[in-house]
């Protein structure tokens, strides 16, 4: 009984003290040993600049910008490679006569007797070196011939554009099968050669290399047979060049 009477008045002084304590405003704060920070100090120096930073990525491209103004018309450039030969121009009108000419001497009586004997060995020789020059080029050149044209094989094979320049660089133009003579002419010529097709040329039409269809332009071939063919403009084949006996 005495230890419980000790605890009852021990309490009560505990409960008492309390009710002082907040009575006479007594601090409940518990004490620490927090350091508060001190004033801000002074700026430092600035350091020295670091080393570069890696190169960053390629970021989006920006939009199209406005179109600039147009800029000075430059210097003329050089003059270009002179480009081939054209085409043969059509035969121009006949011109008008001309005055007749002054009437000439009467010429003087000469006897002749005398050069028969040579005029007529030189007829001999000049058949005999017509005969040679025929012999050289109907045989040994293939060159076949009529009255007005001379016809020459090219075996080389070459597009119609580049063989019409090669004819004019022989000095004659790509043959042209205007007839029906001329074409068997040139058949059997092809014929002799051992050939089947060969280009001609177009009936006065400039050859170009090239899609025929688009530039309005056609190539033609001839057969051993006579018979004319349209050829494709970029095919590489033999030609015929013909030269005016003129």
């Amino acid at each position: 009984m005495a230890g419980q009477e000790f605890l009852r008045k021990t309490l009560l002084l505990l409960l008492f003290l309390v009710l002082y304590a907040v009575a006479s405003g007594f601090s409940m704060d518990v004490c620490s040993n927090t350091i508060l920070p001190g004033s801000k100090g002074d700026p430092g120096e600035v350091g020295d600049a670091g080393d570069e930073g890696r190169l960053g990525k390629t970021g989006p491209p920006g939009h199209t910008g406005v179109p600039g103004e147009n800029g000075e018309i430059g210097d003329a450039g050089r003059t270009g490679k002179t480009g081939p030969a054209g085409e043969r121009g059509e035969t121009g009108e006949r011109g008008n006569a001309g005055a007749s000419g002054i009437k000439g001497k009467a010429g003087s009586t000469c006897d002749c007797g005398r050069y028969r004997k040579v005029v007529g060995q030189m007829d001999i020789n000049v058949n005999k070196l017509k005969n040679a020059a025929k012999f050289l080029k109907n045989v040994i050149l293939g060159v076949k011939e009529t009255e007005q044209k001379f016809y020459l094989l090219v075996k080389e094979e070459r597009k119609p554009s580049d063989a019409q320049l090669n004819c004019r660089l022989r000095g004659g133009t790509l043959a042209l099968a205007g007839t029906e003579n001329i074409s068997t002419l040139l058949g059997s010529y092809i014929g002799e050669a051992g050939l089947t097709h060969v280009l001609v040329g177009t009936g006065g039409e400039p050859e170009h290399g090239g899609n025929a269809t688009v530039s309005g332009r056609r190539c033609t071939q001839v057969a051993s047979d006579g018979a004319l063919s349209r050829a494709e403009c970029d095919a590489m084949k033999f030609y015929i060049c013909e030269f005016s006996r003129n």
